[in-house]
Parts: structure tokens; sequence; C-alpha cells
């Protein structure tokens, strides 16, 4: 294991502890960029997010700090506070050991209590580019010694609008210094600025098709806007993630839509790119430590944000360019973990999915949410053709079976009238059956308790039913004159002798 850092330069003793940390190899990143860091060469690397680019340069910096040496031999810029602890603490994970002092300098925090860490001399600065100008102005921190500087995410500095105070630092570190940027884009400022500042610098970008990590799944689903919040609900119940960001365009909605997912029962919290430091800084390890489920924020709040487990990045709105989306993705999917990418997307902005597949090489597979799960629409849609073929070969089936008993009908109801049918001759049977063999007594009685016939209708004879010319009598009986019933009847007397 140690042999594979060694063989890049890495001194035996920080490959021991690499080893023991668990990171038995190096990331693509690191390979490349290690030997050429420390070689002396300036360095321009664009790598995914959580591809490993803290220890790709902080790594070499550490090995090129001379600890006997009390002055401030390499700085290290973060465009956010976030960002910036999470590389002081990389830095005095590896470095404390190998005697390296180590200082944040980052906005947010008392300006005194970094005057003093100053005073005691640290050999690595990490800071935030607004906090390195306000202790410049001040002359409280002193550069001359400084041989090498990073820019971690510099893109995001650029972003962030920090281009004054970064180039205020640069210029106040000797011109033979190293340089070394590190991002997960290059934007033509970053370039720009890249070229005027590096001397042939050497370029590492791994992958350049791919900018994304490959165990990053990418969907988009279809929502109208009225419906957004109804579609991330029960987008959340389908996949059950442990952690998960969504990321808003603005900040006019996080309030509300924080109000309303903890009235349905989630674990919500919101990040606001304003809030202070200790605000900041509680809200992400309640997310860490599983507190918080679900943290509403924006793309400048998110800046530096690293939580290692985060299963699930959801967008509202497909984001209006590559970079935002590479930015919002990275957040998931870190150092090879598995993670998943949702878009929400109006059907006005359909058409920017297209654009991001194509300009950033992946697939943005388009899902739909459908009993509770997150489905492929299309093969729900051929699911659903296969099963009402089924049902129709069923039905023909079905309707062929009283066409074979023989009845003459058929329809679908066919079987329902047979059975209805079946049952009334089974009623007439059992009623003729119940009749007594003999015709002494029992039909006597039975003919006592059968309710007197109207006035004027023919009498059934008690031998059994009426033929046909007796029914035919009783139905023209119904409207015919009273001295005609009278005769009809007489006339169906029986005689006597």
């Amino acid at each position: 294991m140690e042999k594979e850092w060694t063989s890049l330069g890495v001194r035996p003793t920080l490959a021991g502890r690499l080893a023991e940390a668990g990171l038995a190899e190096p990331a693509p990143v690191q390979a490349a960029a290690i030997p050429a860091m420390l070689s002396g060469r300036d360095v321009c690397a664009r790598s995914h997010t959580g591809s490993g680019k803290t220890l790709a340069y902080l790594l070499p910096a550490l090995q090129l700090i001379e600890t006997d040496k009390p002055e401030l031999q390499a700085l290290v810029m973060a465009p956010t506070q976030e960002l910036a602890m999470q590389i002081v603490r990389e830095a005095e994970r590896f470095g404390g050991p190998e005697g390296v002092r180590v200082q944040q300098l980052i906005g947010g925090a008392s300006v005194s209590r970094q005057i003093d860490g100053l005073k005691r001399k640290p050999h690595l600065a990490v800071g935030t580019p607004g906090r390195l100008h306000e202790l410049l102005k001040m002359r409280k921190l002193k550069l001359h010694g400084t041989k090498l500087v990073v820019l971690d995410e510099a893109d995001q500095m650029f972003a962030l609008g920090s281009t004054k105070e970064l180039e205020s630092v640069l210029d106040a570190v000797p011109e033979d210094r190293q340089l070394a940027f590190f991002s997960a884009t290059l934007p033509p400022e970053t370039s720009a600025l890249a070229e005027r500042l590096m001397r042939d610098p050497v370029r590492i970008d791994l992958d350049p098709e791919t900018r994304l990590p490959a165990s990053i799944r990418h969907y988009a689903v279809r929502s109208e806007r009225r419906a957004l919040f109804d579609t991330a609900k029960r987008l959340l119940h389908a996949l059950r993630p442990a952690s998960a960001l969504i990321f808003f365009d603005e900040t006019d909605q996080i309030a509300h839509w924080e109000a309303r997912l903890r009235y349905e029962g989630f674990a919500a919290g919101a990040l606001y790119g304003d809030a202070d430091k200790l605000t900041r800084s509680q809200t992400l390890d309640r997310l860490r430590t599983g507190r918080l489920r679900i943290v509403l924020t924006t793309d400048v709040a998110a800046r530096g944000i690293d939580i290692p487990e985060l299963e699930l990045v959801v967008s509202l709105g497909a984001p209006t360019d590559a970079e935002r989306y590479i930015h919002r993705a990275g957040r998931t999917g870190r150092m090879g973990r598995e993670g998943t990418v949702v878009s929400l997307v109006t059907p006005g902005d359909w058409n920017r999915i297209g654009k991001l597949t194509r300009k950033l090489g992946i697939e943005i597979a388009e899902r739909e949410l459908y009993g509770g799960r997150l489905v492929d629409p299309a093969e729900r849609k051929r699911g659903a053709r296969e099963g009402a073929v089924k049902s129709k070969a069923a039905g023909r089936r079905t309707d062929a079976k009283p066409l074979q008993s023989g009845n003459g009908s058929g329809g679908p109801h066919a079987a329902a009238r047979s059975a209805a049918w079946r049952d009334a001759g089974a009623g007439k049977t059992k009623a003729a059956s119940a009749r007594p063999a003999d015709g002494g007594d029992a039909r006597q009685g039975a003919a006592s308790s059968r309710p007197e016939p109207r006035k004027g209708s023919v009498r059934t004879p008690a031998g059994g039913k009426s033929s046909r010319r007796e029914r035919e009598l009783d139905r023209k009986n119904k409207g015919a004159p009273r001295w005609l019933k009278a005769k009809w009847e007489s006339g169906r007397q029986p005689t006597n002798g």
C-alpha cells in the first residue's frame, strides 16, 4: 500500500499515515499532481468535486515546508469557510505529526484570535480571500517567505466576486513562488488568469469528456411549476434518502418550503449564503449526524460543502449552465461513493436537459413518479400496454364460454345472464318437487292459502298450467266489458253430470 504513495515521491512517514487512514492507493488526480508539484512546477488541474484534490496539493505542500524556519511558507486559498476548515483539518491530521503548524484565516471568525495565531509563526495558512485581504491591509499577514500558493475551487472564487482580493494576495508573495489551481471546472476567466500568472504550467484534465463521477446517477422528472413541492415530496418518499440537498435558484422560497416540509414530517433545515459561521456549521453538523435529513440551499450557500455520505441532490429546475450543474451534482458521489441527482424540470425548461447531456457527456435519464417509485416512463407504458393486451385476451376467453353452452347469447354479460337463468330454473324445479304426490288435502290447503283471484280474471285449472287459449283469454279479459266477461266466465265453468 505504502509503495503506491512512495513511488510518487511521498515521504514514507506520510505514506504510512495515509495507509493507516485507509487510503490504500492514490486517486488519479493525486497520481498526476503530486510528482509535478514536488518538482516545483506550476499546476492547473481540473478534476470533479470529491475526487481527492485536497490531498493532491496538501501532501506536496507539507513536504516542501521546512519546519525549522519560523515563517509562513505555504498558503491555501478557498472560496468558503466550510471548505477552508475542511482543508485545515486534513492539514493538521497529516501535517501535525510532521511538525507543521497550521493556521486558519477565514471570515466570520475572530480577527484578534487569528492575529494571535499568526504570532505563533505558522508554516501553513488556509484562508478565504476576504479575510486574507483584510489581514494584508492591516499588515498582520506576512507573505515574503511563501513558496507555494494553492487556489482550491478557483472557479468559485471568480463566481463569488473575489478577483480583487485574490490578486492582492498574489501580488504580496514573491515572484518565484509556485502556483497551483485546482478546480472542478475551468471557465474562461480562470484559464485566462492561469495563463497570465503561471509559468509553463502542467495541465491536468483527467477524462475531460466526463466531468462528473461515474458513480452518480442522473435523472430528470417533469413537473409543472405549481406542483414542484408535491413532486419533491413524493420524490423524497420514494427514495427515502438519509441525507439530501435541495437547490433553489433564489432564496425567497426556502423558508416557505422548509416550513411545509417540516409540517409533512421531514427533518428539514435551511442554509443561506449570508448565514454566520456558527449557524452554517451547526446546520451542516446536524446533516452529517443525521439530525437533519434535508437541507434547502442555493449555489452560493453550498460552496465548499463536503458531506461524504450525501445520498441525494435535488435541483429545482434545470441549471442554466453546465458549471452550475457540476457544482450541484458534485456534492454527492464523492470519492467513488454512489449518489443520485434529480432535476425537477418544468415543461418550458425541458430542452436544457438535452443541452446539459451533450455538454457534460453524461446521461440524464427521464423518470416519473408512479406507484410510490421512481420509474422509467417508457417501461411503465410498455407494461401498461402488455397488461391491456392480456386483459383483452382474457376477456375474449370469458366471452366465449356462454357461446359454447348453446344458449345462443353472447356479449360480456352473457355468463351472468345464463347463471341467473339457471338459478331461476332451479327454483321452479324445487317448487314443483315440493308439491305433495296426491292431490288431496294438500292441494286443498294450498288452494285455501292462495289469495282469491281478481274478479273477472280467468282461473287457472287446478291440475297444472293454463293452456295458451286460456292465457289469451286472460289477456283479452282485462279490457272487456262486464257482460262479455260474465259470458266467457260462464262458458269456462264445467258442466255437471
